[in-house]
């Protein structure tokens, strides 16, 4: 690891599609990014997906015996299988081995394994899952908490707001991020006994909207910042996920559906798929786990090579732009 050189820590044995896509995606990130990757996993089994079993430089295998699945309960799984693979990782940014990790495994062992290994930033009572959310014509809206803590406190939901303005400042450049608190209303008084509270005590709160319902979602110029309990948001995360899908289906379809419909697809079927791209979550680079001592990233179980470049160049912007760093300044206390 170099001042220069970013390192990324790669949990290779996480996600649907691993070791083959991670490493992939691992060695595509070194050639593309000029990153460092060290990889952690089952030797044997990385470097049976490196062309010729060659290692290019900047890439390196950490051998690591265990893994956890992704049915495994995440806490007791992370405390256990201290040779796993997303463990090592974790362990590999405290220690200074590397400036970031990267998971598309078990969501909750990744959570648990960054929390176990890097600890909390002080003054940060829970982490937080911070998802971009594609705007048309615009900046993503940050998402935040997408998952990782689903029972919240009202005052947790005010760091969550506070972490995501930080992290959207940090990540795109957004000088006065604005907030919105997602409810089933945009008037004042709406929401459930947890969502009145968070909206009364975000009123001081630099960049406060209000509140914001889910039609808010991929709206320009609405919320810069969602926030949410992590309940909440993993199911609008979800919803507009399946609908994107749905959309998906209904114009390819669409487009099959007969002799002029094809010939049309000719011409607007590259124009789709380029504007698509933003849409695309193998393109977004995948969720921050902010709140903890050290870069997270987090992405889809799905994952393939593309995925893994793209969640090493959130790994790598989270890393120059300092953001923990950030967060420790603005949200926590020093310690």
């Amino acid at each position: 690891m170099t001042a220069d050189r970013i390192t990324v820590a790669v949990d290779a044995m996480g996600g649907d599609h691993a070791p083959t896509q991670i490493v992939a995606g691992a060695l595509a990130a070194v050639a593309e990014l000029g990153v460092a990757v060290r990889c952690y996993g089952r030797a044997e089994e990385v470097v049976a997906h490196v062309p010729g079993g060659v290692l290019p430089d900047g890439f390196e295998i950490v051998d690591c015996r265990e893994v956890i699945a992704m049915d495994d309960e995440p806490a007791s799984a992370a405390r256990r299988l201290k040779d796993s693979s997303v463990v090592r990782a974790a362990q590999a940014v405290r220690d200074g081995e590397a400036d970031a990790m990267i998971s598309a495994g078990n969501t909750g062992a990744a959570m648990a394994a960054a929390l176990l290994r890097m600890g909390r930033v002080p003054g940060v009572a829970r982490p937080a899952i911070a998802v971009p959310i594609p705007v048309p014509g615009s900046h993503p809206q940050i998402l935040v908490d997408a998952g990782a803590t689903v029972d919240a406190a009202p005052e947790w939901l005010v760091q969550f707001a506070q972490m995501g303005r930080v992290y959207a400042r940090a990540r795109f450049g957004l000088d006065a991020p604005t907030i919105g608190l997602l409810s089933n209303g945009e008037e004042a008084g709406k929401g459930d006994t947890l969502r009145k509270t968070v909206f009364d005590l975000l009123q001081d709160e630099p960049g406060f909207v209000g509140n914001v319902e889910g039609s808010d979602f991929m709206r320009p110029g609405r919320a810069d910042v969602i926030v949410t309990d992590g309940f909440a948001g993993n199911v609008a995360l979800k919803s507009i996920e399946a609908a994107l899908r749905s959309l998906a289906t209904m114009v390819f379809a669409t487009l099959d559906a007969n002799d002029a419909a094809r010939e049309a697809a000719q011409v607007i079927l590259p124009l789709l798929l380029d504007a698509a791209q933003a849409y695309d979550p193998d393109h977004t680079g995948g969720a921050v786990l902010l709140g903890v001592k050290g870069v997270c990233v987090i992405s889809h179980g799905s994952s393939n090579a593309v995925a893994v470049v793209s969640a090493a160049r959130v790994a790598e912007a989270c890393v120059r732009a300092d953001v923990v760093t950030q967060l420790r300044e603005r949200v926590g206390r020093a310690g």
